[in-house]
């Protein structure tokens, strides 16, 4: 059992996989901070202030012995606009990537190269012709 775990383990299918969920989560990383520290900004300056983070709807205002009881729509809709701007990167990459896959197809493959027994042949043919 151990080693058909270990052949499983290493395919190539496995090791890709792992390798993309890991490079994923350093890109959602990414967007996250692009999102938080870079576009909400913006945003907030153009709603005088405005932060999405702050929005909540409280269903049991905080009390000396208990805590607050609320709804933190904000963060859902911070989470939204995090996801909605990683689908769109890799919207971007994933059409970048089949636009340079589709110029290296068109690119014509390069005549290949005679032999030298052609090569040589065709030197001959060539000077029984001239003369």
């Amino acid at each position: 059992m151990l080693k058909e775990f270990k052949e499983f383990a290493v395919k190539g299918n496995v090791m890709d996989l792992a390798v993309a969920v890991i490079i994923g989560a350093a890109f959602g990383k990414i967007v996250s901070s692009l999102v938080n520290d870079v576009i909400m900004p913006f945003v907030g300056l153009f709603g005088k202030g405005f932060d999405f983070a702050g929005l909540k709807a409280v269903i049991t205002p905080a009390t000396e012995t208990t805590a607050e009881v609320a709804i933190l729509y904000g963060a859902f809709i911070q989470t939204v606009i995090d996801f909605l701007l990683i689908a769109l990167s890799v919207f971007f990459i994933v059409k970048l990537l089949g636009k340079l896959k589709k110029k290296e197809e068109e690119k014509p493959a390069e005549p290949t190269k005679p032999t030298e027994d052609v090569a040589l042949l065709t030197e001959i043919r060539d000077l029984l012709k001239a003369k």
